[in-house]
């Protein structure tokens, strides 16, 4: 089993126990244009009572690790836990969303849609909205200044302005939180915007910057 199995298994059972779940980052924004390769899941939950041992039941020892009296104490404190595979030695970090309380705009309209895993087998899961995704990606930009958030901002936007979902992104709403963040990080959209704008007007196939 390799990294992106786990990860759909991860989700697979979150839905088997009807667990409350959000998949962001470049992973749910694979659906709105992303296409580099990401090896990593971002997971927002919002896990109850009876949740914590329906979950660990899902990952049973010795091979894998999900404690549940560790993913409790880890959702009332707010803070990140993990599901470990022993064998492989991989893991999956799940956010509870209590530690971000930002997102529960995002949370409360989440979309159902069709991913594919390594076998190309179609499963359904529980994603952000694209508007949702950006906002993310500039919040992620603004503490790490990494490229590859502009990259991915600039490819949801080709894809969505050109009409290639049926889900549309809020350009005001995320100038709104762009400029909330700070002004380099409005500069940052506002440049991603003109340039995928401008791109789609010529006609061009989505470059990187």
């Amino acid at each position: 089993m390799d990294m992106l199995d786990f990860y759909v298994r991860v989700v697979k059972a979150l839905d088997e126990i009807a667990a409350p779940y959000m998949i962001v980052g470049a992973f749910g924004g694979t659906i709105f244009g992303i296409t580099r390769a990401t090896h990593d899941i971002d997971i927002i939950v919002d896990l109850h009572e009876k949740d914590f041992e329906a979950l660990s039941q899902k990952f049973p020892l010795p091979r894998y690790y999900a404690d549940p009296e560790m993913i409790k104490n880890s959702v009332e404190m707010g803070i990140m836990f993990n599901i470990i595979d022993s064998s492989e030695g991989i893991k999956a970090d799940l956010v509870p969303l209590k530690r971000e309380p930002d997102y529960q705009i995002a949370f409360d309209r989440r979309i159902r849609e069709a991913f594919t895993d390594n076998n190309d087998e179609p499963f359904e899961a529980w994603v952000a909205q694209p508007t949702d995704i950006i906002i993310g990606k500039l919040q992620a930009w603004h503490e790490g200044k990494s490229n590859k958030h502009p990259d991915d901002i600039f490819a949801i936007l080709f894809f969505c302005l050109r009409g290639f979902s049926s889900y549309q992104v809020d350009i005001e709403e995320v100038a709104e939180q762009a400029a909330r963040i700070g002004p380099e990080t409005l500069d940052i959209w506002l440049k991603t915007l003109a340039k995928a704008r401008n791109e789609i007007e010529k006609g061009d196939t989505p470059r990187k910057w």
